[in-house]
């Protein structure tokens, strides 16, 4: 699923377009794949996950980790799903109900 369908499908289900590939750390170039920056909530599709991909390698991980602890730092929380994901509307549902 590209970006713009899976925005596509956030409009669809009452929410805000949520922004592309967000840079939401000025020292680092670290990106969110979207964000709902007024909320600051954050997703990430962590491909891979069953092909031993960049994020389950271990030093993937460990960068993904020092990524999302200092987005939590900066208040941000993180929804991480697989691309499979992004077709079930548990997962829209999950998302609007951290958004509130």
């Amino acid at each position: 699923m590209n970006h713009a369908h899976f925005q596509k499908i956030c409009i669809s289900m009452g929410m805000n377009c949520p922004e592309s590939e967000w840079k939401f750390h000025d020292k680092r170039k670290w990106k969110f794949d979207f964000a709902f920056v007024q909320h600051k909530v954050a997703i990430e599709i962590e491909g891979g996950v069953w092909s031993n991909g960049r994020h389950t390698r271990g030093s993937g991980f460990v960068k993904d980790m020092e990524k999302y602890n200092a987005a939590a730092e900066l208040g941000w929380r993180l929804l991480r799903f697989t691309p499979s994901d992004l077709g079930k509307n548990s997962t829209y549902e999950q998302i609007k109900r951290t958004l509130g």
